[in-house]
């Protein structure tokens, strides 16, 4: 009998040969996006001459989708890159979290034409996939200026450095004089709600006679919110709907550039770019009764808003150019920045309100604190040929320098302040008498005591060879020692070999091992907010940074690196010119993974002795009532495979048909919790709803099958995403909440009215899927607050159907 969680697999396995990946493109459209460079050093080859797993993306394959945001749009063409829809979590709202083969945020390295990616500014705080991560936000990057994408599926640590455990997705800008396109889109889903607008322009100038070109892209953006809250029935009379759930508004601005100008026997380069990004969430709902609510001002209770700006910059230069013998080098510097700006909105601070002698005012809105992260980076590679033996031997080698820096910026006093002079030993009354509330409502500003500007360095060196012993085989290595200012030194290496024993077949393999340096935000981020503990006393919860008072009391030691193992073995088969298939398995194991702890709280009750309440003798005496911080806690495991194929077909039905597909499969499991403190275990530190969060967040099953038919001026694309189903049991402990799997279903038309003009029309999630609902007794009261369907894990949302219209113009 077959398990019942591998029919899904197989019925997407069946149509491997029935339905093509929506990378497939035209013949005119192949040509200039066959090769790849990441994965190796050594010379550009074709995604199916690689000795490690990578896949292929181009811009004709993210404009099918017809989606505005790259994070989508990619998730929806490559199965193993996933990216988690959020909602009512603060930032986490404008900038969600992407990762790639189940494994975290900050495991994946982002690459721009081959050069390092910043990071963002958010560490993930709430309950939602990534959860303690900072990754890189992909949607700081416009569609309009890509021209391709490559995805090495592959452990890369020691090729490219910290945050390459999960792989390295490298985004390819156009280029080249003479090339414009400019496009406009309009969207909106069946409910009525969430109309998005696009327009971007795009122009190719030529610098000089000798190929120097200068492209530049510039877009907007905007997207209305969605709600797909239903009505209220356990805090307002009558019933309402007094939830936003859903995608929040947001407004995106970009201006990107790319150039190259041939000099001196080398040639100069530059590309980077600039977006600003706003986005206006919702919090929690306060109802009239709540004691964090003044009837007087929301007499029906108040939704807080929270308004965020992201900012986000990056600048690279550079000179390549070739030394003799074959020899080539290129140097370059890299800069950018990720800026984070909250502001509260529609809210107030209860204590202000009700300060003795009674004030009654307080403003309503608040400047919260900014979050800022920066990174400069050098680079030095080399790269040729050496003989040994007689032997050719491709060798790369290099240096890198980076510098990282964080900040944290304190809000306005009334953001965080309890009453006007800050002074706990205040008594200030809410409306039942209690001690209110203090600072902003929704979402707390940063406090002075938060503030930081601190930063690290690490220097790098490395080398990469590889050899290709026979027309069959072809073995290579990397080494990588790198040492960092605040933790010391590691030394990371890869093998990978890759066998054709003919045309058709071919076997490719790889080990590794790895590391991510733990992040400057985690290591830097801090947050407090005032609230009621248990007893009813104003406490502070604190997100404790390393080395504060409360981890040492609780002996927390500093972060150190993650490590990690990884092993992949493939096969590449070519039964026929235009069809391909290939199967990788892999595994990847991950030691001292770097997390958020649980929300650490002290014993209830009465105390005998201090020794019978060690958490709540620690906390005490700091004035913290719970604390929660990063640490080394846990150690995973993740195992996949992956299965490609894609079949081409000349001459069906006057056209030609591209039938391809991809399956996606990953398991992450915690091998072991553990603790550096003596009074706290593992399971205290990690509970079970994170562990349920890492291993079950994600969908253990990603598969995309699709179809692409190209006749005359005709394309029609029609593609289905399968999503395994996903848990999450962090606002239901010990209730473990499931969401189905689910077959989401999109379909594409595009129409050349003329060599330049071009429309498109679509529909994604043609049949109006939506995640399984809340189960209504045992995940209560949630589903009684509003919440329909997922939360913390979302793999594709809870919009529903949604359609769209573009128009091209090629000149």
């Amino acid at each position: 009998m077959i398990h019942p969680t591998l029919h899904p697999t197989l019925l997407a396995a069946a149509l491997l040969a029935a339905f093509p990946q929506a990378q497939a493109q035209t013949a005119d459209q192949e040509a200039p996006h066959t090769v790849v460079v990441i994965g190796s050093r050594a010379a550009a080859r074709s995604a199916l001459d690689t000795a490690v797993p990578v896949g292929l993306v181009g811009s004709q394959d993210l404009a099918s989708t017809g989606t505005l945001e790259l994070g989508k749009a990619l998730q929806e063409l490559d199965p193993s890159f996933n990216f988690s829809t959020t909602f009512i979590s603060d930032g986490t709202d404008i900038i969600r979290p992407a990762t790639l083969r189940g494994l975290g945020p900050d495991q994946l390295l982002v690459l721009v034409n081959g050069k390092r990616r910043h990071q963002q500014a958010l560490v993930n705080v709430q309950q939602t996939v990534g959860r303690g991560s900072a990754g890189t936000d992909i949607n700081a990057i416009p569609m309009s200026a890509i021209d391709h994408i490559e995805v090495l599926r592959d452990g890369a640590a020691s090729q490219y450095g910290s945050d390459a455990i999960a792989g390295v997705i490298n985004i390819v800008l156009k280029e080249g004089a003479g090339k414009s396109l400019v496009g406009a889109s309009a969207g909106t889903t069946s409910e009525g709600d969430g109309d998005t607008f696009g327009a971007s322009a795009y122009h190719g100038f030529a610098l000089g006679s000798d190929g120097g070109f200068l492209s530049l892209a510039i877009e907007g953006r905007r997207r209305g919110e969605t709600n797909r809250a239903g009505p209220d029935t356990l805090r307002v009379t009558p019933a309402r709907v007094t939830q936003r759930i859903g995608d929040s508004r947001a407004k995106d601005a970009y201006v990107w550039t790319n150039a190259a100008l041939p000099l001196g026997g080398g040639e100069l380069y530059l590309f980077g770019g600039a977006s600003k990004r706003t986005g206006e969430a919702a919090g929690f709902f306060r109802p009239r009764e709540d004691a964090r609510n003044v009837p007087a001002v929301y007499p029906d209770g108040f939704l807080p808003e929270i308004r965020t700006e992201v900012r986000d910059a990056s600048l690279a230069f550079g000179y390549r150019g070739e030394l003799g013998g074959g020899w080539k080098y290129d140097a370059s510097f890299n800069h950018g920045r990720s800026e984070l700006v909250f502001n509260e909105r529609n809210s107030i601070n209860v204590s202000y309100w009700y300060e003795n002698p009674c004030k009654c005012e307080s403003p309503f809105e608040a400047y919260t604190g900014t979050l800022g992260f920066h990174q400069s980076t050098f680079n030095l590679d080399l790269k040729g040929t050496l003989h040994f033996l007689d032997q050719p031997i491709f060798v790369g080698a290099g240096f890198e320098y980076r510098r990282d820096s964080y900040r944290i910026e304190a809000g306005e006093p009334v953001s965080y302040q309890y009453g006007r002079t800050n002074n706990p030993a205040l008594r200030i009354r809410d409306q039942h008498g209690g001690i209110a509330q203090a600072g902003i409502q929704g979402f707390p500003g940063y406090t002075p005591a938060n503030e930081v500007y601190a930063g690290r360095h690490n220097t790098a060196f490395y080398i990469d060879a590889e050899h290709k012993w026979s027309e069959q085989l072809t073995l290579g290595s990397a080494l990588r020692r790198e040492r960092y200012s605040d933790f010391g030194s590691t030394t990371t290496g890869k093998l990978i070999a890759r066998y054709d024993p003919s045309r058709s077949v071919a076997l490719r393999a790889s080990a590794s091992t790895g590391f991510r340096a733990p992040s400057v935000q985690q290591k830097f981020y801090s947050s407090v907010s005032t609230n009621l503990n248990g007893a009813g006393v104003l406490t502070d919860t604190l997100t404790a940074r390393e080395g504060s008072p409360v981890t040492r009391a609780f002996g927390i030691a500093p972060l150190k690196e993650e490590t990690s193992r990884s092993a992949s073995a493939g096969i590449l088969l070519r039964p026929a010119p235009n069809f391909s298939i290939t199967a990788d398995v892999w595994r990847t194991d991950i030691d001292d993974r770097i997390v958020f702890s649980s929300t650490i709280s002290p014993e209830t009750g009465a105390c005998a002795t201090p020794a019978a309440c060690p958490i709540r003798t620690i906390l005490a005496p700091l004035r913290v009532g719970q604390a929660q911080f990063f640490t080394n806690a846990i150690d995973t495991e993740t195992r996949g495979l992956d299965i490609t194929a894609e079949h081409t077909t000349r001459g069906v039905a006057g056209g030609k048909l591209v039938l391809s597909g991809q399956l996606g499969l990953n398991r992450t499991k915690v091998k072991a919790r553990h603790s550096q403190s003596s009074v706290l275990s593992g399971a205290q530190l990690f509970d079970d709803a994170q562990v349920t969060l890492i291993e079950r967040g994600q969908p253990r099953q990603h598969h995309v099958v699709a179809a692409d038919f190209t006749r005359g001026a005709w394309n029609a694309n029609l593609r289905a995403n399968y999503y395994g189903k996903v848990q999450g049991q962090g606002f239901t402990t010990p209730y473990v909440q499931t969401w189905d799997a689910k077959w989401l279903v999109d379909l594409a038309l595009r129409f050349s009215v003329s060599r330049n003009l071009s429309l498109s029309a679509g529909a994604n999630n043609v049949f109006d899927t939506y995640p399984t609902r809340w189960d209504p007794v045992r995940a209560a009261p949630f589903p009684q607050m509003g919440f329909t369907h997922c939360w913390e894990t979302c793999p594709f949302g809870i919009n529903g159907r949604s359609y769209y219209a573009r128009a091209e113009y090629a000149f």
